[in-house]
C-alpha cells in the first residue's frame, strides 16, 4: 500500500489554473518566455512584475477551448521543440539567442494553421502560444501600477491643452491620453 503513495514521477497540475492542466515546469518555461518578450534592465521586466501570473490566468480565463488548447499544447511542446531544432533548451539560452529564436517562429510567414506536423510538433499551436503569449505579456504590463505610475505616467485629468509645445526628448509622455 505505502509503494503506490511513493511515486513521485508525477508532476502536479497547477490547481489555479485548471482548465490549462500546466504543470511549474510549464510556469517556469512561461516565465522564461515573458522575460524574453521584455526583459528587465533599467526599467523592470516582465518577470520582476510576474507577468507570467496574468498570462496564465487570462488564457484560462478568456480563451475559448480551442484557443485554450492551441496554447497549452504549444507551451508543452515549444521547448522540447526548441531543444530539438536548436540543440539547447530554452530556458537555458542567453538573452539574445532566446529571443532569435523567438522572433524566428513568431515570425514565420510559414507557419498557417493548415501547416503539416514538423518534426512531430505542430508549429501552428507553438506559433499561437507565443502570440498569444505575447499579447497578454504587453496587456499585463502597460497596465501595471509600475508602468502607469513610473515609466509613463498617467493623470487622470490632464493640465490642459496647450496648443503649442515644444516637444523635449527626455520628457515622459503620457501615452494613455
Amino acid at each position: 500500500m505505502v509503494i503506490p503513495s511513493c511515486d513521485f514521477s508525477k508532476e502536479n497540475i497547477l490547481a489555479a489554473y485548471e482548465k490549462l492542466q500546466i504543470t511549474e515546469d510549464h510556469k517556469k518555461l512561461l516565465t522564461k518566455v515573458v522575460a524574453t518578450i521584455l526583459p528587465g534592465g533599467e526599467i523592470r521586466g516582465a518577470e520582476e512584475l510576474n507577468v507570467q501570473d496574468f498570462v496564465l490566468v487570462m488564457a484560462n480565463d478568456c480563451l475559448n477551448e480551442e484557443n485554450q488548447s492551441d496554447f497549452t499544447n504549444g507551451l508543452k511542446h515549444f521547448d522540447k521543440y526548441v531543444q530539438k531544432k536548436y540543440g539547447n533548451s530554452f530556458g537555458k539560452m542567453e538573452q539574445h539567442k532566446a529571443e532569435e529564436v523567438f522572433n524566428t517562429i513568431v515570425n514565420d510567414e510559414e507557419i498557417t494553421p493548415d501547416s503539416p506536423k514538423k518534426d512531430g510538433y505542430n508549429l501552428n499551436e507553438i506559433k499561437n502560444f507565443l502570440g498569444t503569449t505575447k499579447r497578454f505579456t504587453l496587456q499585463s504590463y502597460l497596465s501595471t501600477e509600475y508602468f502607469m505610475t513610473e515609466v509613463m505616467p498617467y493623470k487622470m485629468i490632464p493640465g490642459g491643452f496647450k496648443g503649442e509645445k515644444l516637444i523635449d526628448p527626455s520628457e515622459k509622455i503620457n501615452i494613455n491620453g
